[in-house]
């Protein structure tokens, strides 16, 4: 099972760079991390794809849209990959319930370890 940290609230930037100081850690040095970003930064991205680091972005407000049509393929995406953790971001709190719901069903509860959401204020 993936370890999946969902991050949610303020900014494309401030998820972005909430999950680039996380990378720091020891703990992802060696390890392959997918992310999946919802929204686009402002600036220069924070976090790019390597060998490593697997990355897909979506536009903001497109995860929950369309029966998760466009989170289910990039998530099935990255998860193919087999990486060793994977991070979610989230535009908006009130969408938290709903991919953790999803999340939890639909054979990603035997693929993903859905950790505590780490939440950022809201913009």
């Amino acid at each position: 099972m993936i370890p999946t940290t969902l991050v949610v609230g303020g900014s494309a930037t401030e998820r972005e760079a909430a999950i680039a100081s996380l990378l720091l850690a020891p703990l992802y040095h060696q390890s392959k991390v997918a992310i999946l970003l919802e929204g686009m930064s402002n600036g220069q991205p924070l976090i790019t794809a390597d060998a490593q680091r697997l990355l897909a972005r979506i536009a903001s407000g497109c995860l929950c849209c369309g029966n998760n049509m466009i989170m289910r393929v990039h998530l099935n995406r990255l998860i193919a990959q087999q990486p060793d953790y994977l991070f979610i971001s989230l535009a908006r709190q009130d969408h938290l319930e709903q991919v953790s719901a999803f999340l939890s069903t639909g054979g990603y509860q035997h693929k993903l370890a859905l950790l505590s959401p780490r939440q950022l204020h809201s913009a």
